[in-house]
């Protein structure tokens, strides 16, 4: 491998982190966070907890400029980009890639009864077997919460995508999403290896919400 760099983005729900790591060395080379404080949650109602995707990517680049300026290395010389997440959050963008509505993210409660209620509609035994847990509180009744009480919104999604995805999306133009993610909202179905299509049946979810799939390490 030539020598270069490896960059790795934490999205947390307080900081947006970023290291650079020597592909020779496996040393760290420099790290930033940003913003100085922390991010701010979002509660319009109790329970509910949002962030703005928009407010995540411009704290990503804002970290992204602290490495160059902590460090002489040229961000050219990046060979590969690794992003951790916030997980089972739900962002809704349109065609363009424009945030939808700000994100309903992990420590929101808001679907916790749409979620209870698929457990025991569809029952544990289907549950536990294809998606290895409860519908609970994950992005797959989020976004079933969202239909039901954001309709005209909900009409005009383009795409759903995981935290993660959409920091990948902004990086490259490009929408996908990974087994992995599509795992923590309960939209992958374990046993057939695709989009969950009993929870989507069961919620009423379109399978081209969902964005084109492609492997962790991509």
């Amino acid at each position: 491998m030539n020598h270069g760099y490896l960059l790795g983005y934490d999205l947390g729900s307080s900081f947006i982190k970023a290291a650079l790591i020597d592909v020779e060395t496996g040393k760290l080379v420099a790290s930033a966070s940003a913003p100085e404080n922390e991010m701010e949650i979002i509660s319009p109602e109790s329970g509910w907890a949002e962030q703005n995707p928009e407010v995540w990517w411009e704290n990503l680049k804002n970290a992204t400029a602290l490495l160059g300026k902590n460090s002489s290395v040229n961000l050219q010389d990046v060979l590969a980009i690794g992003i951790s997440y916030q997980m089972h959050g739900l962002v809704c963008v349109d065609k363009n890639l424009n945030v939808l509505r700000p994100a309903i993210i992990w420590c929101d409660s808001r679907a916790v009864e749409i979620g209870n209620d698929a457990f025991g509609s569809l029952g544990e035994d289907v549950c536990l077997k294809h998606f290895l847990n409860s519908p609970g509180n994950f992005t797959a009744s989020k976004l079933k919460w969202v239909m039901e009480n954001e309709y005209d919104l909900y009409k005009r999604i383009y795409k759903i995508m995981l935290p993660g995805d959409y920091i990948a999306a902004k990086l490259t133009s490009e929408i996908f999403t990974t087994p992995s993610g599509l795992s923590e909202g309960i939209l992958w179905d374990y046993i057939d290896e695709k989009p969950a299509d009993i929870i989507m049946k069961y919620y009423n979810i379109p399978h081209d919400l969902i964005p084109d799939l492609v492997p962790n390490f991509h």
